[in-house]
């Protein structure tokens, strides 16, 4: 497709609704996920370091 303007390159010929619409929320899926990535990852890194802190009481209790 050629675009005589920048404004018929946003208009996507009609269709520019439906494609930034669709660039944005596939964007704004990208950033979703790696907030849930980083969120569940300190989770379990807390998990984990409960755990090994139990552990270690255990251990000195015994």
């Amino acid at each position: 497709m050629i675009w005589n303007s920048m404004s018929d390159f946003w208009h996507m010929g009609g269709y520019g609704l439906y494609v930034w619409g669709s660039v944005g929320v596939c964007a704004i899926a990208l950033v979703w996920e790696q907030v849930a990535l980083k969120k569940r990852t300190e989770a379990i890194l807390r998990s984990l370091r409960r755990r090994a802190r139990a552990e270690k009481m255990d251990r000195e209790l015994a």
